[in-house]
């Protein structure tokens, strides 16, 4: 489960870091959210990281678990 939700996770930060160059907000025009100018600016990679960390820890979950 941690691995879909990682991978979405991934796609989504995908998506955003693409906006960044098409001048696209997906938070803000998207969904809604307004995000401080600091946040903004790293909100892909954040959603890209925290996204491989999950696929990561359901990674090490499956693996010790077989």
């Amino acid at each position: 489960m941690l691995k879909i939700i990682g991978i979405v996770l991934i796609l989504i930060g995908l998506v955003d870091l693409g906006g960044t160059y098409t001048e696209f907000d997906l938070w803000g025009g998207l969904i809604g959210v307004q995000l401080p100018e600091v946040i903004w600016k790293y909100s892909a990679y954040i959603e890209i990281g925290v996204g491989y960390l999950l696929v990561t820890l359901g990674s090490s979950k499956t693996t010790a678990a077989a």
